[in-house]
C-alpha cells in the first residue's frame, strides 16, 4: 500500500501536466518572438552594412575623381599659370614693334628716345600690376638683404656703406627679393 501512495504522488513523466504544457508553450511562444524579432534586426543590420558600403564605393570612387580633377588642374595651372601675364606683355612687344618700325623710317633720335621711354613705363606698369617693384638703391644704406656689392668705391662725396652706382637693378615680387640690385658701396678714402 505504501508503494502506491507513492506511485499516486510522483508525477508522470511521460503525460506531462497542463501548467506544465501552458508554461512549455508560453516560453515557445517567447522564444519565437525572440527568434523574429533578432531576425529583423539582423535584417536591418544587414541593409545598414549594404549602405555603408555602398555610401563607402561612392566617397571612394569621389575621392579618386577630386585626385584626377586636382592634378589635371595642376598640370593645367603649371603650363598655362603665365598666360595673363604673357597677355599683358603683347602690347608691350607690340609697341617695341612700332617703335622699331618707326626708327627705320625716321631719324628723330629724340622722338625714337621717347617712344621707348614710353614703352619703358608701359612694361613697368605691367610689372606693377602683378606685384613686382624696383628695388631703391643709388643713395640708400646698403642692405645686404637687398643690394648685392660688386664693388667698393673710395670716395669723400658720399657717407660710409652708402649704394654709389647701380649696375643692375633689383626687384621685388609680392615684397619677397626676385633680384637683388647689383650695385657699388662707398667706402671712406682712408686719410693718412
Amino acid at each position: 500500500m505504501k508503494q502506491t501512495k507513492k506511485k499516486d504522488q510522483e508525477p508522470s513523466l511521460t503525460q506531462p501536466s497542463e501548467e506544465h504544457l501552458e508554461e512549455s508553450s508560453a516560453q515557445d511562444a517567447e522564444v519565437g518572438e525572440t527568434v523574429e524579432s533578432l531576425k529583423a534586426q539582423l535584417e536591418a543590420k544587414e541593409k545598414e552594412v549594404a549602405d555603408n558600403y555602398n555610401n563607402y564605393l561612392r566617397a571612394l570612387a569621389d575621392l579618386e575623381n577630386y585626385k584626377k580633377r586636382a592634378a589635371k588642374e595642376k598640370s593645367d595651372l603649371i603650363k598655362y599659370g603665365n598666360e595673363n601675364l604673357l597677355r599683358d606683355f603683347l602690347p608691350i612687344l607690340d609697341s617695341l614693334d612700332r617703335a622699331l618700325g618707326t626708327a627705320n623710317n625716321s631719324n628723330d633720335f629724340n622722338a625714337f628716345r621717347e617712344g621707348l621711354t614710353l614703352v619703358r613705363d608701359q612694361f613697368l606698369c605691367c610689372m606693377e600690376k602683378y606685384g613686382v617693384e624696383p628695388i631703391a638703391a643709388c643713395g640708400e644704406d646698403f642692405d645686404p638683404n637687398v643690394h648685392e656689392a660688386m664693388l667698393e668705391v673710395e670716395s669723400d662725396e658720399h657717407e660710409e656703406r652708402k649704394v654709389v652706382d647701380e649696375f643692375e637693378r633689383g626687384y621685388l615680387l609680392q615684397g619677397r627679393l626676385l633680384r637683388p640690385s647689383k650695385v657699388s658701396v662707398c667706402k671712406r678714402k682712408e686719410k693718412s
